[in-house]
């Protein structure tokens, strides 16, 4: 987990749909969709802050790979309300991609928040995050 992580992170706090999108890229394809330099990702000239614009995604996938633009599409659907066709998204994520998503649906709902209460019980997560891990950079 690095600084900027945390950084957008802390910048969508409250919002459990941006919160949603912003977790899916930082846990998808070893972060590198929230880096600098793409072109989603913009930055306060001010403070140096920086955040994610999920709108700026749809225009910006066409020289992705098929699986990279799906799950960016899904992450600003999530976020930001973009339309797409979720059964063409969802036919083309792996695994590791889907666990995501469904924590993000999960997370989105609200469903997630540990608030929520069934029969007088806290039922837990609904799908949890997976373990996030760290990019291999060899």
């Amino acid at each position: 987990m690095t600084e900027s992580h945390e950084e957008l992170r802390s910048r969508v706090r409250g919002s459990y749909t941006l919160e949603a999108g912003t977790e899916m890229l930082i846990r998808a394809f070893g972060g590198r969709f929230v880096e600098p330099g793409n072109p989603w990702i913009d930055e306060d000239p001010m403070s140096g802050k920086t955040w994610i614009d999920f709108g700026e995604i749809p225009s910006n996938v066409g020289a992705l790979s098929g699986g990279e633009r799906e799950f960016l599409m899904l992450a600003a659907s999530v976020a930001a309300d973009v339309p797409v066709g979720v059964g063409e998204i969802l036919d083309g994520l792996d695994r590791p991609l889907m666990e995501l998503a469904l924590a993000a649906f999960a997370h989105a709902s609200g469903l997630d928040d540990g608030l929520s209460f069934v029969r007088g019980e806290r039922p837990g997560t609904l799908y949890p995050w997976p373990e996030e891990t760290t990019p291999d950079v060899s």
